[in-house]
């Protein structure tokens, strides 16, 4: 549909009044609606246009779900042929031409140690349901109940559905430190700092009074969305694989949000070069429709015929929807288009910190960008437990953060904040971005900082957690 054609509600009163009722409706649990006030009517490509008749450039998309951003012709011809063909919508986890077009084109895109003997389960429509189903499958393969994650992690919301289902509530999940360049949590960075987090793993899996018994398994996302966007290093993960591999611990990588070509390769994992045992996917894979499976070696299938499983798992259209776009993202190499594209952007915001002290980092992999802010004229954190070890970076500011994200919005670029502190302005634009918008992107991003750094919020930081 072009956006030239009128919407379908386009007016200021019908976008209040719909905004009014969502107010008094919804859970006081929503999120995106609180920070993005807009009611969208049409989209396509990158662009959103509101029922007020504004446009947007989108750098949300659907927080990474839309890989080919909003109805692209290949993902819409791929629903309506399954929609005109009569075939059914719903077949919970029965074969169909479908799932094995699906299964095919994705098996043909995974990394060759894996693709080459590997299963699929198909899941929940959520990212957080195959998380579960990657923590019960490890945990069934090896008899062992502990998991290792890092520090910063997202996987999911889920964290009470095994209890509230009448299964084991009795996870115990161990957090390591993740590596970090900019406030590293050993005040070090770099390879040295990565290095130190290895060894400290290293050693609390080896100490046998270090209260960790070998577990089930690591999870690890390649690069932390939620977290802030912190792309782990590559020598570490591959410290991390080589680590797990010895000891017999399955690892875990959650590309729930790096994979189909996000972060530049296909998948995260192949930056640095390892396999994992288990591969948790979500978000693109479904061409912007509910879907989500893991993938992980045969040796790891253990588990007996309905151990896991999910109502929608056999959604047809978004197998049709994510075969159509995981072979548009291979065939025209949109991995590769989103590392240079995304070294143009991240170069350019760099640029930026130059002339704006408030930019305390720019950071990301691809079209994976976090933008860090901070407040340059309070001091760093003082050392308070005289340990010798100050922070040498400026505290974060979420508040002028919240109002870098308001400005945006009133200059028609929708961007999602994020980090520990909600002080990380993150930017998942669209696999499609065009040269041009990817200038209009951080045009408007920088004049956005500049408006917000002349509002009162320019001196309000706070350490308050997000």
């Amino acid at each position: 549909m072009a956006l030239t054609e009128p919407a379908p509600v386009a007016s200021a009163a019908a976008h209040e009044g719909i905004l009014r009722r969502q107010s008094s409706r919804e859970s006081a649990a929503r999120t995106y609606a609180r920070s993005l006030p807009i009611v969208p009517v049409r989209a396509r490509g990158m662009t959103i246009e509101g029922a007020d008749g504004r446009r947007y450039l989108d750098c949300l998309s659907g927080a990474g779900t839309l890989a080919l951003g909003h109805n692209h012709p290949v993902v819409l011809e791929a629903i309506k042929k399954v929609i005109d063909s009569g075939a059914p919508l719903h077949v919970l986890d029965l074969a169909t031409p479908v799932k094995d077009a699906f299964t095919t084109e994705l098996f043909s895109t995974l990394p060759r140690g894996l693709a080459d003997n590997a299963r699929i389960q198909f899941c929940g429509p959520a990212g957080t349901d195959a998380v579960e189903a990657a923590f019960k499958l490890v945990r069934n393969a090896t008899g062992r109940g502990g998991l290792l994650a890092f520090t910063g992690a997202y996987h999911g919301m889920t964290a009470g559905a095994l209890g509230a289902s009448g299964g084991a509530t009795d996870i115990q999940v161990t957090r390591l430190p993740f590596p970090l360049d900019y406030r590293c949590p050993f005040g070090i960075g770099g390879e040295r700092g990565a290095t130190i987090a290895a060894r400290w793993t290293r050693n609390l899996l080896d100490d046998p009074k270090g209260g960790v018994p070998t577990p089930a398994g690591m999870i690890v996302e390649p690069v932390q969305g939620e977290g802030g966007v912190n792309p782990a290093p590559d020598a570490w993960m591959r410290r991390m694989r080589q680590m797990t591999a010895d000891r017999s611990i399955p690892l875990i990588a959650d590309e729930v949000q790096t994979g189909v070509g996000r972060t530049g390769a296909f998948w995260a994992v192949e930056h640095s070069g390892i396999v994992p045992d288990v591969m948790v996917l979500s978000k693109a894979i479904g061409g912007s429709l509910p879907l989500a499976v893991i993938v992980y070696r045969s040796e790891l299938d253990t588990w007996r015929p309905g151990a896991h499983a999910g109502t929608f798992r056999g959604n047809q259209l978004a197998m049709a929807a994510g075969a159509a776009t995981l072979a548009h993202v291979r065939e025209n190499g949109l991995a590769a288009r989103a590392a240079t594209l995304g070294a143009r952007m991240t170069a350019r915001l760099q640029g930026l910190a130059t002339a704006h002290p408030s930019i305390g980092d720019v950071r990301g992999r691809g079209l994976m960008i976090g933008m860090e802010l901070v407040d340059p004229e309070a001091a760093p954190r003082a050392d308070a437990s005289g340990d010798g070890i100050e922070d040498t970076a400026p505290p974060p500011a979420p508040d002028f953060a919240a109002a870098v994200q308001q400005e945006c919005l009133r200059r028609g670029l929708i961007v999602e904040l994020g980090g520990r502190h909600c002080a990380v302005v993150r930017l998942l634009p669209p696999l499609t971005l065009t040269d041009e918008q990817a200038t209009a992107v951080v045009d408007r991003l920088a004049d956005a900082l500049a408006a917000a750094e002349r509002s009162p919020y320019r001196r309000t930081a706070t350490g308050s957690d997000h």
